[in-house]
């Protein structure tokens, strides 16, 4: 099952971004279902799900249903898709390619989610870290920095900070339970060099004090909730 599986996404992922150009990503944009590239996209598909399987004839049903599921998704994907919503479609595009693919493989492999396994407490514990050291912690600084903030006024911005900070604190969360600390240095360092150093320049005294409590709470809020996560993941093992 595993190795089908695994076929099956390479053939779609190489076929999604190793073998399409952006110039067939922007005619069938512009033409749709009048696209020659959507079909040839359909067909380089079709025959890397045949080379990877082997021109397997047990596989063929599976094939011929995956590359018909992609055609019908990318179509529905170009006559529905807003551009304000691009990021959104990209990634629901993805998942549904995913999807059929699951299927198929357990047409031929039935599998079934282990739920006892998904939800058991060890794996609550990981949800809720992870989700304490992203949205949680976002939303947990904004509210103390509140007042902090020298450009609360300027409403126009990109969050590039609040993913800056999401991506930060996973970081730090992975490299404590993988128990690299030094890891955690060499981000600090690091944000320290490209961040602080344009701060330096721009000589603003306030934002460098807000930038400096931000990474400084995140950093400690991320240490905290990974040692809080392994404590208490010993905990449930030793029980258990």
């Amino acid at each position: 099952m595993m190795i089908l599986a695994l076929k099956f996404v390479l053939a779609h992922l190489a076929g999604d971004f190793l073998f399409q150009p952006d110039s067939w990503v922007a005619h069938k944009r512009k033409y749709k279902i009048k696209s020659k590239f959507l079909y040839f996209h359909t067909l380089v598909h079709l025959l890397l799900l045949l080379i990877l399987t082997g021109f397997d004839p047990k596989y063929f049903i599976g094939i011929l249903v995956l590359s018909f599921a992609h055609f019908a998704i990318d179509t529905a994907k170009l006559y529905t898709e807003k551009k304000k919503f691009s990021k959104l479609y990209f990634f629901g595009d993805q998942f549904l390619h995913l999807l059929a693919i699951a299927m198929v493989v357990n047409y031929y492999y039935p599998f079934r989610i282990n739920f006892e396994v998904l939800f058991s407490p060890v794996n609550l514990l990981l949800y809720s870290a992870l989700i304490m050291v992203t949205t949680v912690t976002s939303v947990l600084l904004k509210v103390l920095l509140k007042n902090l903030n020298p450009n609360k006024n300027n409403k126009k911005t990109n969050y590039a900070g609040k993913y800056i900070g999401i991506l930060e604190r996973l970081f730090i969360f992975l490299f404590i339970v993988i128990n690299f600390w030094e890891g955690i240095g060499f981000l600090l360092a690091a944000k320290s060099i490209f961040r602080f150093g344009d701060l330096k320049e721009n000589k603003d005294i306030r934002l460098t004090e807000y930038i400096l409590i931000g990474t400084l709470l995140s950093f400690g809020i991320g240490i905290l909730t990974g040692m809080a996560y392994l404590e208490l993941s010993e905990i449930i093992s030793s029980a258990n």
